[in-house]
């Protein structure tokens, strides 16, 4: 079905009554930007902007997309409404992780990886060398001048980032030397440091509950997370994962991208590195962490999802199987596989939602 069919489908479903429930954007590291109708769950739209783009994310009205650009140390700015890239605006060497606030830009970049772009249909998994700690950034770039207007030093190779609640503080993972630091929002001021090697190795994904009153991080070499209390204090390591023989169970390790769903009453763990590296997307109970259901994908490095805005389904992205999964959010059955080349990375949806580059 070729985009302008797809394009009268869409109009022709909102015509009878449907809501339109948006569109999904999803990077891939060999270049460019897919654009998904979350109507029929069909790419209708492929973005070329150049370079390596990972992070991603939108501006509250929707009409800039703003992506992580690798091999141009960047952050490329797109009008959606004009398909054309307006800037590029240098931040660090690579840049991976990038959230949006009150018009602000934040981006992690690693100084100190070595991580060399994936070559076209490599399927060996990129490792960093973390030999040189040399202190990471996060960079702050104001979207109204198009100017960065100033860094946050954090631990090497940064990697999450996240907001508190009341919006004060900043709240990044640091993988390579096992920190999660928290700052001062507007200064970028270290306000605390969680020395996350007593719980595991490599803090990766870390987000905020809807309420507010903890954080989970994600430690993708322990196949564990941590939750934190709203001051930043351990409360509980929970595995995602346990060394079994059986197949069947051995299952959840390398975690990496998180969010709890809306409501707040369940928590989603993608695990890339399962099973003959299959990945899955692990969900629990946030009352007491229990695993209640784990999705086996048959995907490949599947590292970032995002509900749709209407929080009926899930979107998946796997990298090294080139798709995206859509997930019933109710029964967690796999609905669809939308292919998806390039090696996709971060998916975000607008109207935005909630997922693990992303916060409604």
């Amino acid at each position: 079905m070729n985009f302008l069919k797809l394009a009268f489908l869409t109009l022709f479903l909102i015509g009878c009554g449907q809501a339109d429930r948006g569109k999904a954007y999803v990077t891939s590291q060999e270049g460019g930007i897919s654009v998904i109708d979350l109507n029929s769950f069909e790419v209708i739209d492929r973005l070329e902007i150049g370079g390596l783009p990972r992070g991603l994310g939108l501006t509250d009205d929707g009409k800039f997309l703003v992506a992580a650009n690798k091999d141009r140390a960047s952050i490329t700015v797109v009008d959606l409404e004009t398909k054309k890239v307006l800037s590029d605006i240098e931040v660090g060497i690579n840049p991976e992780f990038v959230r949006i606030k009150d018009g602000m830009v934040f981006v992690s970049t690693e100084p100190s990886s070595q991580g060399k772009p994936p070559a076209k249909g490599e399927m060996k998994e990129e490792e960093d060398d973390d030999d040189d700690k040399i202190p990471a950034k996060v960079a702050v770039v104001d979207l109204d001048t198009g100017k960065k207007v100033r860094d946050i030093t954090a631990g090497p190779e940064t990697e999450g980032i996240e907001f508190s609640l009341d919006g004060t503080k900043i709240i990044i993972t640091n993988e390579a030397d096992n920190t999660i630091t928290v700052h001062d929002f507007d200064s970028g001021d270290l306000i605390k440091t969680v020395k996350a090697d007593e719980y595991g190795l490599r803090p990766r994904g870390i987000k905020a509950s809807p309420d507010g009153k903890y954080y989970i991080s994600t430690l993708e070499h322990s196949d564990n997370f941590i939750v934190l209390d709203e001051d930043f204090n351990h409360v509980k390591t929970v595995k995602t994962a346990h060394d079994v023989p059986e197949e069947n169970l051995h299952k959840g390790k390398s975690p990496y991208g998180v969010s709890f769903n809306t409501a707040g009453d369940k928590l989603f763990v993608a695990a890339s590195g399962g099973y003959k590296k299959r990945s899955s997307l692990e969900i629990y109970d946030t009352q007491n962490f229990d695993k209640i259901h784990r999705i086996e994908t048959n995907g490949r490095r599947c590292w970032h999802f995002s509900f749709t805005p209407d929080d009926k389904d899930i979107l998946l992205g796997c990298g090294r199987s080139d798709e995206v999964l859509v997930i019933d959010a109710n029964n967690f059955e796999i609905k669809k596989r939308i292919a998806v080349s390039g090696i996709p990375w971060g998916i975000v949806t607008y109207p935005r939602s909630t997922g693990s580059l992303d916060q409604k």
